[in-house]
This record gives structure tokens, sequence and C-alpha cells, in this order.
């Protein structure tokens, strides 16, 4: 009984502790614990969130000033329940703190969350542990047309509402285009994360490549135009520049060997 009520006790001050940390405008700190010492816990949990912020979302920082920023990792730490101690998913937890307020109807702009995401997804891109040799053999100078064309596994296809890789504080949108922004973010043997703006097309040849990996370029340009129910000679002879403009962006590796 003495050991679960020493533990109670424990649990109980470690939450008090951590939620003056969390906000302490609200949350008193513990009685015990000397004001100056609880003044350097405040100040280190609040600007080592604020300086993993700013660097995994510099565009976002860059589109506040600093009372601003302030306010809004405040309102992270405050508002947002983590689920990970790891320091590199702070930016994806951001993302999901953004995409909740979005939900709740918060007053953010319309474009916050998603350069958040886009923001968090060339992070996690250049973080990821996959390489361009977890693709099957391939040979780099292969027909495309005739042979099956191999995806680079270190591509991301991203979906937008917004220009969202176009935006900074001399480009703010003022309103939600009429067309969605779609985008092949891609990873290169040097380490480098490139995007590559491609239009509904592109997307729909892509997405036909990832799901039958056996497919040949030619057939996988007239199964997404006969989707489409087009089969005009003219867009056949553009999805093949298509596969080659792939090819050159790192999207398409090359071809698989036989």
């Amino acid at each position: 009984m003495a050991e679960q009520a020493c533990a109670d006790t424990l649990d109980a001050r470690q939450r008090a502790f951590c939620a003056h940390l969390r906000d302490p405008d609200v949350h008193a700190p513990p009685p015990d614990v000397a004001p100056r010492r609880m003044a350097v816990y405040r100040e280190l949990v609040f600007n080592t969130v604020e300086g993993l912020l700013a660097a995994n979302f510099p565009v976002i920082r860059a589109l506040h000033d600093t009372p601003a920023w302030q306010v809004r990792v405040r309102a992270f730490l405050r508002d947002h329940v983590s689920h990970t101690p790891l320091f590199t998913e702070i930016g994806r937890e951001f993302v999901r703190f953004l995409d909740a307020r979005a939900e709740a109807g918060a007053d953010d702009p319309s474009y916050l969350a998603e350069l958040a995401h886009y923001e968090w997804s060339e992070l996690a891109l250049f973080l990821d542990e996959a390489t361009l040799a977890d693709a099957p053999p391939y040979d780099a100078q292969g027909d495309l047309a005739d042979g099956v064309p191999v995806l680079s596994p270190l591509l991301r296809l991203l979906a937008y509402r917004h220009a969202v890789q176009r935006i900074g504080p001399d480009a703010v949108p003022d309103g939600t285009p009429e067309r969605p922004t779609l985008i092949a973010l891609t990873r290169d043997a040097a380490g480098e994360v490139h995007f590559l703006e491609i239009d509904a097309l592109t997307a729909l040849l892509i997405d036909a490549l990832r799901h039958d990996p056996d497919c040949s370029g030619r057939d996988a340009i007239e199964r997404v135009l006969a989707q489409l129910g087009r089969d005009e000679p003219a867009l056949k002879a553009a999805g093949l520049a298509m596969l080659a403009e792939l090819r050159g962006h790192g999207v398409l590796l090359g071809t698989r060997r036989r």
C-alpha cells in the first residue's frame, strides 16, 4: 500500500510538473521546486520545441513574426498530445496538430495544414532509410515504351488544394485555386530531395505503373487513356514523352532487367 501511495504521489507530481511546462499561464508550478529552477525547465522545453519546429518548417516560420510564431508553438505545446518521444517525429506531430485545428474550424490560413504536410514530407523523405538500391535491377537507358518502367522507391505522390511549393513570405495565397496541385517528390542518389509539379494525366500514369509493376510503359499509357475514354494518337505520343521526362527527373529509374 505504501509503495502504491508513493507511486501515485510521484505520478501526480510528474503530471503537475509537465502541465506547468506545457501551459504555465494556467497550471501553477509544483510548490517544492524553486522558481529559478522551474524557469530554466520552462525555457529549455519551449526553446527546444521551438527550434525543432523552426528547423522542420522554415517556410511556415518565415510566414510568422516572432510573437505570432511563439503563440503557435505555445499552442502546440499546450493543446497537442504527442505519442512519441522521438525528435525526428515532432514534425509529423505538428502536422497532426494543424490538421486537427483545421478539422475543428480554427481560424488558421486555409493553406497552413497543407504547407506543413508538404514541408514535413520533404524532411520525411530526406530521412527515409530506403535507398535506390531497394529498386529491382534496372537498365537506366532502357526502352520505356516496350520495357517495364521502374519507379524510384524514393517517390512520394502528393496532392493539395494550394500550390504549396510556391508559398512564401512574398507569395501568400489569397484564395483557393480552382485546380489542385499534384507533386512528385523524389530523392536522388546524393540524398537531395526534388519536387516535380505534375498534371492529373501524369499522376494517373504513375499510379498505373505502381499498381501493375509488370506493365510496360506503352500498356500503362493505353490503360490510362482507356480509363479516360480517350484514344488519340497525340495523347499516346504525349504519354511516351511524359515517361522520358519522368526518367529525367528521377521518378523513373529506367526499365527492369529481364
